[in-house]
């Protein structure tokens, strides 16, 4: 008995063997396997943004909520302001999407800025 661990040497015994139909199964089978990971691992990254996306834009909504509700958003200084109303009215968003909304537009960064400084005003009136 041979035990051939690396798919590889696998491939090369049944070449040498003469085997070349079932070369050609083992290697169908080895780029299925591999493509099947690889969109799992593509599935699983984007459903990890997905959640890290919704996690970060539900906490800001409850920010914002919390300086609406004990500050006031008319008491914001007016970039901050309508940052707070645009990501109010488009919960579902990216960051790079929010920014198209203000007027002007603002980068991505921009809008990480502000969205930051909001979450910094509500932590300030939770203590």
């Amino acid at each position: 008995m041979v035990y051939l661990k690396d798919g590889s040497g696998n491939v090369d015994l049944l070449n040498v063997m003469g085997a070349h139909l079932s070369l050609m199964t083992l290697e169908n089978l080895r780029v299925e396997k591999e493509v099947r990971n690889s969109i799992n691992r593509q599935v699983n990254c984007e459903a990890a943004n997905i959640t890290k996306t919704v996690n970060a834009a539900s906490k800001q909504i409850e920010d914002i909520h919390l300086l609406q509700n004990h500050y006031g958003l008319s008491n914001l200084p007016d970039s901050l302001r309508e940052m707070a109303e645009i990501r109010l009215e488009h919960p579902e968003s990216s960051l790079q999407e929010l920014g198209g909304y203000l007027n002007p537009p603002v980068g991505k960064s921009g809008v990480n800025h502000r969205l930051r400084k909001l979450s910094e005003l509500a932590e300030k009136l939770k203590t």
